[in-house]
């Protein structure tokens, strides 16, 4: 029997106690890789993944909007396995602010959106790469969110620190090559974070070319394909049902 297909590759998927995180964890893991998984505050959902996935997946607590933890993912993981070749940037947080009220949008709401969404995401990015370039297939995926292409998005600052994410993506694919950079960019999402946001759900499957809104598994399959296209990098890979072709 050969080789699985990600077999001898260690993953990281940050975020991925649940939603598009989980999923993304089981797959790799499913597929042969070794898989860190990781989440800021749900230690026990992390822990159950990723004892679900095996003997080679490893739970590492992390808080990725602080520095230290950050580097402390990537370092622990690669003193425990040795190596790093695959980095998903799934970790991130928002909260619902109207556009139009602009008092709601609080410094502190804005300063966490980009504090995890951003800053986490440059500290594991800029500590993974020198460990990334020894791999002879290294890649980064960040997800994203077609609010980072659209002026749209559950908060102003939600929207912006998509859309520095999706400019991330474009600049370390251009500077870092052959380590491969490209971004997953969902519409609304169905996971635990978004599932009584029913207006916004009965909106979507209203306007969208395919009448529903996104699953984990959609997400995770538009990951797969990033890691398997040798050749692609530096793609905001949109996974919304045409939505934004609406918009």
């Amino acid at each position: 029997m050969g080789q699985a297909e990600f077999g001898g590759r260690v993953a990281i998927v940050t975020g991925s106690s649940s939603g598009i995180g989980e999923e993304t964890a089981r797959r790799l893991a499913a597929l042969g890789a070794t898989v860190v998984v990781n989440s800021a505050s749900s230690v026990e959902a992390g822990e159950a993944v990723a004892a679900s996935l095996g003997d080679g997946a490893s739970y590492v607590r992390a808080d990725i909007s602080r520095q230290d933890e950050a580097h402390a993912l990537i370092d622990t993981t690669v003193e425990r396995f040795g190596r790093l070749d695959i980095l998903i940037n799934n970790a991130g947080w928002t909260t619902e602010v109207p556009h139009h009220q602009l008092d709601d949008l609080t410094d502190d709401i804005f300063r966490k959106t980009f504090d995890v969404n951003v800053f986490g995401t440059w500290w594991l990015t800029k500590r993974a790469i020198p460990h990334l370039r020894e791999s002879d297939d290294p890649n980064i995926v960040n997800i994203t969110s077609i609010a980072g292409v659209r002026p749209v998005g559950s908060s102003m600052a939600y929207s912006m620190s998509k859309a520095a994410l999706n400019q991330m993506t474009q600049l370390l694919a251009k500077s870092y090559g052959p380590i491969r950079v490209n971004a997953v960019a969902p519409g609304l999402v169905a996971t635990p974070w978004t599932k009584d946001w029913d207006a916004m759900h009965d909106a979507v499957a209203a306007t969208a070319p395919i009448p529903r809104s996104a699953t984990a598994a959609d997400c995770a399959e538009a990951v797969l394909a990033l890691l398997r296209n040798k050749y692609t990098t530096g793609e905001i890979f949109v996974v919304d049902g045409g939505l934004t072709l609406k918009m």
